[in-house]
């Protein structure tokens, strides 16, 4: 069996299409045995202490085991399957067992101790020095210190976590696509421009439907809540919309994700208390750039003390606007999309319909490949007949100046059943020199764009295109490491609140004229995008520019103060704290059977608890990094400038976690960032 196991093989790609569900459990016992053997025996007294027999070793064994498991996780996310989900799960159990036992490897961590306490430890190179340090300090968050019974039960509660995780995050796929309305009246979609009920068309065809299929995947929710004249619809996909995995909505109590949102948060406290930390939020911290949670919350606080006038002005200009021109008496949240498009579209002359035809997907792909070549110097190019799990993905060699493949990607950027929502990168491949041995690294970029229609290719929004160079952002902190030891290259290992640098960092270009001619072209006439188009779209750039940064510092604030305020005497409170942020922040309140937190999969089955803050930490990061481009520009230059995309490769892309990310900003902009960035690129500033 393991000789036919794909997940066995060493091959430099995946062979997703010989990948069976029978084949996940044989090769990760398999790969776990072998680990824990090998594991033994670099610990084991008399062995090697140097850092090739101790640190190299396990880069190495850590390698073969994502090779088998990163295939697997990523067609859990975009090509679920009841099967898969069958041994997903009780794998994934198997891997955090193994790794919090690890973790606690007394045995090792004082082989990993025994590499920094040696003499050599000075003369190893920065990269080597930081990954002890970063493996020093995961053992101890990992309970290496804890004694009996602390140890393991903070191994139960790791393994009760992750298997939470997963179950939230499948609650809120099924809940996603078990909701859908078959319309067969084009009257009852009136105001949706062509674009949108094309995608509601394909989605009816696709099961065999007449008419047009309304469901909560993005590109049909954003279509009727951001279109749709008929009220009624609105607040139906609202509804259902936000009330996913919960107790409320068309399925009340079906996905219901409330007991597991309050197991999570009585456990996370628990380990974080197991560690000697206060609360979550404080362990979380431990791995970030911001120092305590009192600089968290005095960040957040100062940008919303900022942003809520902003937004309370824009709330009563778009209340009087639907009052007066929509013949709303009360804007409900269902109406807010709705009227903000109209009067976008009466402020500044500007409908997102009159700027898709200009971004057609594949010369948007064009595009932003133009501008990463002109910035550091290299260049994607597809490769055709590589194995992959649905037709519509797309496998790209990355080539540096010298034409030598470096690195690779694989691109899957369409909406369908079965795949997870939303838009992420993930890693497939590390980059790993093994001596003579060396694995390129390869990444997985996946969003969720509605599909080609038949006569036209897919259109994107602004925000779309904006979502994609964000994507690839994130993709070329991956790609393009110059760090061979896979736990401290590409995005590993980096703080937190700063791995979102380099991909807000690209939504910039996004905004630049000159990055738009490479690619904003109509797809049916070649025109470029028009001047005076352009400008309009500038000039709305800010529109309701204090709405949306509420809704951010609401989402952040609600995830620290929900881990850092945690009493397990009275239970996470997850609506009560929400309430309590809303009073705060929030200018739009929601109805009563709203329930939000029950989808947020960012932080109760993603990376991001006690941490969604990092996306305002780090468009800070960002936008005062993106400066130096402008300052390029400003000197007679280009913002496509390839001295400043040199140094920022340099400086920020190629090292990875070797450092730490304030030092690596620093060593590319010359001083430390500053927060006044953060509100001139939200139009809070001139």
């Amino acid at each position: 069996m393991n000789q036919d196991n794909p997940l066995l093989a060493d091959d430099a790609l995946p062979a997703f299409s010989r990948i069976r569900p029978e084949h996940v459990a044989p090769a990760i016992d398999t790969i776990l045995a072998d680990d824990r053997a090998a594991i033994a025996a670099l610990a084991a007294p008399g062995a090697p202490r140097d850092f090739a027999h101790v640190m190299l070793a396990q880069e190495r064994l850590e390698q073969r085991l994502n090779r088998a498991w990163a295939p697997v996780s990523h067609l859990h996310s975009v090509a679920d399957s009841a099967a898969l989900r069958e041994v997903y799960g009780p794998a994934e159990e198997k891997l955090t067992d193994y790794g919090i036992e690890q973790g606690q490897n007394r045995a090792l961590y004082a082989a990993v101790q025994a590499v920094a306490d040696a003499p050599a430890f000075g003369a190893l190179g920065r990269p080597e020095r930081a990954l002890v340090e970063h493996a020093l300090r995961d053992f101890r968050l990992s309970g290496v210190a804890l004694e009996e019974p602390a140890r393991t039960r903070f191994r139960e509660i790791g393994v009760e976590l992750s298997k939470l995780s997963t179950e939230f995050s499948n609650a809120v796929l099924d809940a996603t696509d078990a909701w859908h309305e078959h319309v067969t009246d084009e009257r009852d979609l009136a105001g949706i421009p062509e674009s949108g009920r094309a995608v509601l068309r394909q989605y009816a065809k696709d099961q065999d439907l007449d008419g047009y299929l309304v469901t909560l995947k993005q590109p049909s929710v954003q279509a009727v809540l951001t279109y749709a004249d008929n009220r009624a619809l609105r607040e139906r996909v609202y509804w259902a919309y936000q009330t996913r995995a919960s107790d409320q909505g068309p399925h009340a109590g079906k996905y219901d994700n409330s007991a597991r949102i309050e197991r999570i948060m009585a456990l996370r406290h628990e380990a974080a208390k197991l560690l000697g930390f206060a609360n979550a939020a404080e362990e979380s911290l431990a791995t970030k750039m911001a120092g305590s949670p009192t600089e968290v919350m005095e960040f957040l606080h100062d940008l919303a003390a900022r942003a809520k006038p902003v937004a309370q002005r824009e709330l009563a200009t778009l209340r009087e606007f639907a009052r007066t021109e929509l013949g709303l008496d009360m804007l409900e949240p269902w109406d807010v999309g709705y009227a903000s498009e109209k009067l976008r579209q009466q402020n500044y002359e500007l409908d997102e319909e009159q700027l898709k035809p200009y971004f057609p997907l594949p010369a948007v792909t064009a595009g932003l490949w133009a501008i990463v070549h002109k910035l550091y110097g290299i260049t994607l190019a597809e490769r055709e007949g590589v194995d992959v799990w649905h037709p519509d993905v797309r496998y790209y060699d990355v080539r540096d100046a010298d034409g030598r493949v470096f690195a690779g990607a694989y691109v899957d950027l369409y909406a369908r059943t079965g795949k997870r929502g939303g838009a992420w990168m993930d890693v497939c491949r590390a980059r790993f020199d093994d001596g003579e041995a060396k694995q390129l690294p390869v990444a997985f970029l996946t969003c969720n764009f509605a599909p080609p229609t038949e006569g036209r290719p897919a259109l994107l929004t602004h925000d779309d295109v904006l979502t994609l160079f964000h994507e690839f952002g994130h993709g070329l902190h991956h790609l393009l490491t110059e760090i061979a030891l896979p736990s401290i290259g590409g995005i590993d290992g980096v703080e937190w609140d700063a791995v979102e640098l380099p991909s807000q960092f690209m939504e910039n270009f996004g905004w630049n004229r000159e990055a738009l001619d490479l690619f904003a072209r109509h797809w049916q006439t070649g025109e470029p995008l028009p001047e005076e188009l352009f400008q309009r779209m500038l000039a709305a750039r800010h529109f309701h520019a204090g709405l949306f940064l509420v809704r951010q510092l609401e989402f952040a604030l609600f995830d620290f103060t929900l881990h850092l305020g945690y009493d397990p005497a009275e239970g996470a409170r997850v609506l009560a704290v929400l309430g309590e942020v809303r009073k705060q922040v929030a200018v739009l309140h929601p109805p009563a059977w709203h329930r939000f937190p029950h989808a947020f999969s960012h932080i109760f089955a993603g990376g991001y608890a006690a941490g969604y803050y990092s996306y305002l930490w780090a468009e800070l990061l960002s936008a005062d990094a993106f400066g130096a481009f402008e300052d390029a520009a400003k000197q007679g230059g280009s913002v496509i400038d390839p001295a400043t995309g040199a140094r920022f490769r340099r400086e920020v892309l190629s090292v990875g976690a070797s450092r730490p990310a304030l030092e690596s900003f620093v060593a590319f902009r010359g001083r430390k960032p500053e927060p006044e960035a953060l509100l001139r690129s939200h139009g809070l500033l001139e």
